[in-house]
C-alpha cells in the first residue's frame, strides 16, 4: 500500500495544468479507505474540480463507502444540482447539524429555509455558528432587514468575539436604521474587539442612518477610546451629511 500511495501522490503532484489533471474515472479507481487521510482529501478535492464528471464518480463512491468527510467535501465543491440535493438531504438527517456538511453547503446557502438557518445558528458550537454565518451570506438577497435582525439577534450577544465580528460583517452590507441601531448597540456594550469592529462597520456603511448612530455614540460612549473612534468614523463621512450639519456633532465634543 505504501508503494501504491507513493505512486498516487506522484501522479497528483503533476496536476498544475488542466492537461495534466487526472480524470475522474482514475481518481475513483485509486480511492480507498486504506489510503491516508491526507491523500483521500486531495483525491476528493480533485474529484470536486471535475464538476459534472466528478459528481458521477463521487456519487458512486458515496454509495459504496458512505458519507466519508472527503466525499462530502468533494460533493460541495463540484457545484452540481444533484450534489446540492444530496447534501441538503444529508443535513436534514443530521441531528446535530454536522459541521462537514455545513461547510460543504456553503455556496448553496440561498437554498436553505430561514427556519433551518435559525436552527443552525442556534447551535452552541462556535464552529457551527461560524459555518451558519457563511451560509447566511448567500441568503442575504432573500431577507428583509427585519428577517436579518431576527436571525442574528442572539449572535450579536455571543460571548465569543469571532462570532460577533462575523455577524457585524454581514449586517454592515445593509444600511437600514434598525441594522445601524443594532450595530451601534454592540459598539456601545460589546467587548473591545467587537466594539471596534462595530464602529468601523458604521463608518463603512456611509448612510444617513449610520451617521446618526455615530453621532449618538459620541454622546453615549464613556470609554474614551470608543468615543474617539466614533468621532474619527464620523469625520470620514462629512460628504454624506447635509450642508450646515456636517460639523455639528464634532464641534460639540
Amino acid at each position: 500500500m505504501e508503494n501504491s500511495e507513493s505512486t498516487i501522490w506522484e501522479r497528483l503532484k503533476n496536476t498544475r495544468s488542466l492537461d495534466n489533471r487526472p480524470s475522474a474515472t482514475w481518481l475513483g479507481e485509486v480511492y480507498s479507505l486504506q489510503l491516508s487521510h491526507d491523500l483521500r482529501h486531495v483525491i476528493g478535492e480533485q474529484l470536486g474540480l471535475c464538476a459534472e464528471e466528478g459528481w458521477v464518480i463521487i456519487s458512486m463512491l458515496l454509495a459504496k463507502y458512505g458519507p466519508e468527510p472527503e466525499l462530502i467535501h468533494a460533493a460541495g465543491i463540484c457545484h452540481q444540482p444533484d450534489a446540492k440535493k444530496f447534501l441538503l438531504s444529508l443535513l436534514q438527517e443530521s441531528k446535530d447539524y454536522n459541521l462537514i456538511i455545513l461547510k460543504a453547503l456553503t455556496c448553496w446557502g440561498a437554498s436553505l429555509s430561514i427556519r433551518l438557518l435559525k436552527n443552525i445558528l442556534s447551535q452552541p458550537d462556535a464552529e457551527k455558528r461560524l459555518a451558519g454565518l457563511e451560509l447566511l451570506k448567500f441568503k442575504l438577497k432573500d431577507l428583509s432587514d427585519q428577517d436579518l435582525i431576527s436571525i442574528t439577534k442572539d449572535l450579536l450577544n455571543d460571548f465569543r468575539d469571532p462570532i460577533v465580528i462575523k455577524t457585524i460583517e454581514i449586517l454592515q452590507r445593509r444600511d437600514g436604521v434598525d441594522i445601524c441601531d443594532n450595530i451601534a448597540k454592540t459598539a456601545l456594550n460589546g467587548s473591545d474587539a467587537s466594539s471596534y469592529k462595530a464602529l468601523i462597520a458604521l463608518g463603512a456603511i456611509q448612510s444617513t442612518h449610520s451617521i446618526r448612530s455615530l453621532e449618538k455614540l459620541i454622546t453615549q460612549c464613556t470609554d474614551e477610546r470608543r468615543r474617539s473612534l466614533a468621532i474619527k468614523q464620523l469625520q470620514h463621512q462629512y460628504k454624506f451629511l447635509k450642508p450646515g450639519t456636517s460639523n455639528s456633532s464634532i464641534n460639540n465634543v
